[in-house]
């Protein structure tokens, strides 16, 4: 059942389109209720306004903690407009109805990113529009509650298309939004007081995602999902991307670009990154991105087909004819920016070009450290995500032989692309570029086996990165036996002095880290 709307409540710290938005109530007949800083505003814009203080009889007190807090906004909000008993105390105290209630909330998690002082942060907890959000939404039967002004638009044409009344539609639509935003806005208070208190992981974790689209499946086609956005700091931001055309994203499309685009954020100068299944297959550094992109296919052109492709430079549409070749198939591509004519060579250079999902943008610095959820039955784990601590040159030269600059470079990069390696992780380099990997198995020789194939004749002249320590000396002999160079990984088993020894006897360079990056 609609319910005209005869008086509205205003009291917004977002003030965007609020002028606009009361304007148009009062071409409704709808007598504007504010406070503060929002009724000079409204004022300021020619609407008639009448101050809650007037309207209550009672001043703002406490430097204005104190503003609604008040029988007659709060009974207003939640008189039952069908109950008796409710009307007869409304007329023996007083109290008008108040069937619009429009408050967005003081900007706490504004505040708290741009890294304002705990006791300064309580200044910004607000009291009275938590209250009446919450009396608004509780009663939706009777009062439409407003907290986005991304809402405006709809409630002002349902005000126009239903001669000033609200559908009940509508009102349990807004009122949810209320409830999930004060959920929103306690989470980040509870949550920030509790970093500040109990430290990085406290007592008490709340998380609030926003849905951004269903997809068609899971992982397999028997699974739902969904996917959902939260924002936790972190420098890639998938919901911000642009999609320029192509079939909808799935639930392993997300995780592979996932994958592929933090490796190749993680590259130094142009650089470019295959994934399949999660697991980069190639990648490269090179002088421009072409070269790049050739080389980092070419470390496993085979597994590269209907994979992912992302670059951490623009791209342009020479490269964009190359890598939309009909011998080539991509089920994702991703680039910072595209420059102009990019995406319509890719979308047609190749038959699949119109399926591809062409990605855009989305990356920045990130406002803090991310961390991870990972769920397991009953619970969930949340860890720091890894990061690099050093570079290659940093660590120590535990073997006779020295690395040459060129292995230094190699091992430099394969340090950084190997966090994204799944364990037991072995990755194979040469000239900056993944030519080998080794991954997933439960036997660490078996990882060096499966790289070593992988790269074939490219392994003479490599150099090798492991994500753990050797437990034993036979992975390190036989990365020398395939002509593996040099070597990177983090040391620390009782066995390290059995391993070096293998390495001098080969000749092969070793580095120790002192810093595994497993990745399960």
């Amino acid at each position: 059942m609609s319910k005209p709307i005869t008086r509205a409540l205003i009291a917004v710290s977002d003030k965007s389109g609020i002028v606009e938005f009361a304007s148009a109530l009062t071409r409704h007949g709808i007598e504007i209720l504010s406070t503060g800083g929002t009724a000079r505003t409204l004022k300021e814009g020619g609407v008639p306004v009448r101050e809650v203080a007037e309207h209550t009889g009672s001043p703002e007190i406490l430097g204005g903690r104190v503003k609604t807090l008040h029988p007659k906004i709060h009974g207003g909000i939640l008189a039952r407009r069908d109950h008796e008993g409710d009307r007869a105390q409304c007329k023996e105290h007083g109290i008008e109805p108040i069937d619009l209630v429009v408050v967005n909330l003081y900007p706490f998690e504004q505040k708290i990113a741009e890294g304002i002082e705990p006791d300064a942060a309580v200044e910004e907890i607000d009291i009275g529009g938590p209250t009446m959000i919450r009396a608004a939404a509780k009663n939706f039967a009777h009062v439409a509650v407003v907290v986005d002004p991304g809402s405006y638009a709809e409630v002002l044409a349902e005000l126009d298309a239903n001669s000033g009344s609200i559908s009940e539609p509508l009102r349990r639509r807004l009122s949810l939004a209320a409830f999930q935003r004060t959920a929103a806005y306690d989470a980040a208070i509870s949550n920030f007081y509790g970093h500040v208190l109990e430290g990085n992981y406290p007592g008490v974790r709340t998380e609030q995602w926003s849905k951004v689209a269903d997809l068609r499946y899971g992982e397999n086609p028997h699974q739902s999902a969904a996917w959902y956005r939260r924002d936790d700091g972190d420098a890639i931001q998938f919901p911000s991307m642009e999609v320029h055309g192509g079939k909808a994203l799935s639930y392993n499309n997300l995780l592979d670009a996932a994958a592929a685009i933090e490796c190749a954020h993680s590259l130094e100068g142009p650089g470019a990154v295959v994934v399949k299944h999660c697991l980069p297959c190639g990648a490269a550094e090179r002088l421009t991105l072409s070269e790049a992109f050739e080389a980092a296919l070419a470390g496993d052109p085979l597994s590269a087909f209907g994979g992912i492709v992302a670059l951490n430079r623009p791209l342009d549409a020479e490269l964009a004819g190359r890598i939309g070749s009909k011998d080539l198939f991509f089920e994702v591509i991703h680039a910072p920016e595209y420059l102009e004519g990019a995406i319509e060579r890719l979308q047609t250079s190749a038959k699949w070009g119109k399926n591809c999902r062409i990605l855009e943008g989305g990356i920045g610095e990130g406002r803090s450290i991310p961390r991870e959820i990972r769920a397991i039955p009953g619970g969930v784990l949340v860890q720091e995500k890894d990061r690099l601590c050093r570079v290659a040159s940093e660590f120590e030269v535990v073997t006779e032989r020295t690395p040459t600059e060129a292995e230094l470079a190699d091992l430099h990069f394969g340090w950084r692309v190997l966090p994204y390696v799944k364990s037991n992780g072995i990755l194979l380099a040469k000239d900056r570029a993944v030519v080998g990997v080794g991954a997933g198995q439960p036997s660490r020789v078996d990882s060096v086996e499966i790289a070593c194939r992988k790269a074939g004749a490219k392994t003479a002249g490599s150099v090798l990165a492991s994500d753990a320590f050797f437990p034993f000396p036979d992975g390190l002999e036989a990365a020398a036996r395939a002509g593996v160079t040099a070597v990177i990984q983090p040391g620390g088993s009782r066995r390290d002095p059995a391993v070096i020894e293998a390495a001098n006897r080969a000749g092969i360079a070793m580095l120790i880290t002192g810093e595994r990056h497993f990745r399960h």
